[in-house]
């Protein structure tokens, strides 16, 4: 049985090792062995000033999660969805599609206008995203500096 969730503090431990299980594999290949670091990185995700996680549980099982924090601009009120993911059992199934419509019906419901998220070209998030409505944004490129 599905059930959708606004997550809290209670959710971290579970967060995280979701997290880990979706992204050490193909084809994003993370290395999260640092349970620390895969720690201190979910509660930063998790932990925003107007932060709003969701999760999906089966049976009582988290399988699904996306990490955001509603934000203010002069457009109007959007969701900036920062991580989502769902368990490797269950991806392919459609369950992200579902989850994915439930946030936006949660959103609606708080008077949220968008969902603003960056991914890369490469994986397949990309094209779920796509899948689920989203749309390239034309002016919009991220930056990145090394050192």
């Amino acid at each position: 049985m599905e059930k959708f969730v606004v997550l809290d503090d209670s959710y971290m431990n579970e967060m995280a090792a979701l997290y880990k299980a979706a992204f050490s594999g193909e084809p994003w290949n993370d290395n999260w062995s640092d349970e620390n670091q895969l720690l201190e990185y979910v509660k930063e995700k998790a932990g925003g000033f107007h932060a709003l996680n969701y999760g999906l549980l089966v049976d009582d099982e988290l399988v699904a999660i996306s990490l955001g924090q509603i934000t203010h601009w002069w457009e109007g009120t959007n969701y900036v969805l920062d991580e989502l993911c769902v368990s490797p059992d269950y991806q392919g199934s459609g369950i992200g599609s579902r989850f994915m419509k439930m946030i936006e019906e949660d959103l609606k419901h708080r008077n949220v206008h968008g969902i603003f998220l960056q991914t890369d070209l490469d994986k397949p998030a990309y094209n779920f995203y796509h899948k689920n409505g989203f749309n390239d944004l034309a002016k919009h490129i991220s930056l990145f500096k090394g050192f």
